[in-house]
């Protein structure tokens, strides 16, 4: 897939990160701790975006229509997870992303500008626990379930293991596409 193709999008990204994790956000500057910053993200969404349009990635066609997007992100801990899963999901346990999307299939954005897809929430706490289990860096850990979750916004579902395995597909494909060895994309 090449980068150069003409495909003008935009994203607003509401970032936030919980204030138990504020002194981090600060105390690490090298590579892996991007995953604090919203120029970050506001590039990573964006890119995201433009290849679900391209690979009709998105299981509302009405969003190949558009090209302004809406969504939000949080990183909290495992308390405020295990919080919005229990009011929200009512499930009492912790979990390692959540997302609430917005787009349905019955959403009408014939004169809308824009389209919000919806919330992101992903507790760091599980996912430094499951980097270390997996032998992988924070930074791929929250980059996967970023996607993860943003594919649920986009209308993904995994009832069944082929669905998942689509899924985890294309998840692989969206953080491969982001070449974060270039070290340009460091500088925003």
């Amino acid at each position: 897939m090449s980068d150069q193709v003409d495909l003008s999008l935009e994203i607003d990204l509401v970032f936030k990160l919980s204030k138990s994790f504020d002194a981090l956000k600060h105390s690490y500057i090298n590579k892996s701790y991007l995953v604090f910053d919203c120029s970050f993200w506001k590039f990573v969404f964006k890119k995201w975006m433009k290849y679900v349009i391209l690979e009709k990635g998105s299981k509302f066609p009405q969003i190949f229509k558009k090209s302004n997007f809406s969504l939000s992100l949080q990183i909290i801990d495992n308390n405020e997870i295990q919080e919005l899963n229990k009011r929200w999901l009512n499930k009492s346990s912790s979990t390692d992303v959540l997302s609430f999307p917005i787009v349905d299939e019955d959403s009408q954005f014939a004169d809308l500008d824009f389209i919000e897809l919806g919330d992101l929430f992903v507790s760091y706490e599980k996912a430094l626990s499951q980097s270390l289990e997996q032998n992988h860096s924070i930074q791929f850990e929250i980059l996967w379930l970023v996607s993860h979750g943003f594919l649920h916004l986009l209308g993904w579902e995994h009832s069944d293991q082929k669905d998942l395995d689509d899924m985890i597909n294309f998840q692989h494909y969206l953080i491969s596409e982001l070449d974060l060895e270039n070290e340009s994309l460091l500088t925003f």
